[in-house]
């Protein structure tokens, strides 16, 4: 009897099958046809370049990813936050729960204030603080703005670059070669240095690297020099806050759709065929970067991950 009672319990259908609403496979699937790919539209920007003037706009919002509160109550500062990457950071950041700061050019404000707009959106607050990371005093002045603004900095991300493609050591001035190394390498140190005594045990600092600074690049010595002693820099502060409980890490990008790429190329050709050496045939979109940022923040996810380089080269296998 308890067989027959077994065999004629009524199956229950598995949830979220239903015909009326699409599975998440066949929204991937549409996201990931969504991806724009080589030949991309000719292109040129001045420095520092706006995304809001790209044409395709950068993919940064991210519509498939469901915040699951791991930076609830948290306040991260993120440089270079008005676009590109650090846009796509913010608002993952936000949407997991953060309060958040950005950092940027004055002559970046039209982006930077849709990444405000982004920010609120999320229901979380956001703070602007326009300048140039390679002012020490500018740096220092933001970390204070954070800390007194949104209470506390639990996560600061260094992101800010600055990249110009020249064909030869000889083209590459000594103002450029100053400001590659000001902005890229200095200003990362400048915010470490300023944000570390504000920093609690728990917190984390994510830099960002390149492919640049793993294998080179013969047409960006400065920008992959800068690069390879972020990685170096990573690791050495990784080691030496250990003991502290501070987390750093490093996110390598191979290429990836923003203003940086825009600005960097010497004529509007150059952009055509981006990332379309890649294995996947594309560059990538700032929001396929994001969720790696949201990882490393989160000591949910990520708290025994220390003095790590992960590079993100869609399919890439040779850096390292």
């Amino acid at each position: 009897m308890a067989a027959k009672a077994t065999a004629n319990k009524k199956r229950t259908k598995p949830r979220g099958r239903g015909r009326s609403e699409p599975s998440l496979r066949e929204a991937e699937n549409r996201r990931e046809r969504s991806r724009p790919a080589a030949p991309m539209p000719k292109q040129h920007q001045e420095h520092p370049g706006l995304e809001v003037r790209m044409k395709p706009r950068p993919q940064y919002k991210a519509p498939l990813y469901k915040g699951s509160g791991k930076l609830t109550g948290k306040v991260a500062l993120i440089t270079g936050g008005d676009s590109g990457i650090g846009r796509a950071v913010a608002v993952l950041f936000a949407r997991e729960g953060a309060d958040v700061a950005i950092m940027f050019l004055p002559e970046e404000e039209v982006d930077a204030l849709e990444t405000q707009q982004a920010i609120e959106s999320e229901g979380r607050r956001a703070l602007l603080l326009p300048g140039d990371v390679t002012d020490p005093e500018y740096c220092e002045e933001c970390i204070d703005r954070v800390v007194n603004e949104l209470g506390a900095l639990d996560v600061l991300v260094n992101n800010a670059a600055f990249q110009e493609n020249k064909g030869s050591i000889d083209e590459i001035t000594l103002e450029q070669f100053d400001k590659t190394f000001k902005t890229n390498i200095y200003g990362y140190f400048y915010l470490t240095k300023f944000a570390l005594p504000r920093m609690k045990r728990g917190a984390a600092i994510i830099n960002t690297g390149s492919i640049t600074g793993l294998e080179g690049h013969k047409e960006l010595l400065d920008y992959s020099a800068t690069k390879g002693a972020i990685h170096a820099f990573t690791k050495s502060l990784a080691q030496n806050l250990v003991e502290k409980g501070i987390r750093v890490n490093c996110v390598a990008p191979g290429p990836v759709w923003t203003p940086l790429n825009m600005a960097a190329s010497e004529s509007a050709d150059d952009v055509v065929t981006f990332g379309g050496d890649t294995p996947m045939k594309r560059a990538a979109q700032p929001e396929e970067m994001a969720p790696t940022y949201v990882f490393l923040a989160s000591n949910v996810d990520s708290s025994y991950i220390t003095g790590e380089v992960i590079s993100l080269l869609g399919g890439e296998t040779t850096a390292g």
